[in-house]
């Protein structure tokens, strides 16, 4: 409003003005936005991007979507963790199960030995009375 009085006593220096103003904002935000991709390399992900959409583009099946049940949604993802966790825990409860079957092993063969030493103390006890 303020700048109607300018433009009728000087159109083409209003318009002058104006056009070196526009000129120069458009050029403070081209500066700007290349700035922001610059600090964060918006230029490779915004390919990267590209690259996905391209691809999706050949797919026949429809996207992966949240079915608005988290539970259902997280299983999915942890349901494969799971199964590989569980097999770690079984081959490791077997290993301990086998060490613990040794242990055991040569606790009764440690016993039978000292019932065997107790034998013998006991023989030689009689012997020597």
């Amino acid at each position: 409003n303020c700048y109607r009085g300018f433009y009728k006593l000087q159109p083409e220096m209003t318009r002058s003005i104006y056009d070196q103003f526009i000129s120069q904002l458009q050029a403070s935000i081209k500066e700007e936005i290349q700035e922001v991709k610059d600090e964060g390399n918006l230029e490779m992900l915004f390919n990267s991007l590209d690259k996905i959409v391209e691809e999706a583009k050949n797919r026949e099946e429809p996207a992966w979507r949240p079915s608005g049940i988290p539970e259902e949604d997280v299983r999915s993802a942890l349901v494969p963790y799971l199964l590989k966790h569980r097999s770690y825990l079984r081959k490791i409860l077997k290993e301990k199960e086998e060490e613990n079957k040794k242990v055991a092993e040569s606790v009764l063969a440690g016993r039978e030995r000292i019932a065997e030493l107790q034998q013998l103390i006991q023989a030689r006890k009689h012997a020597w009375q």
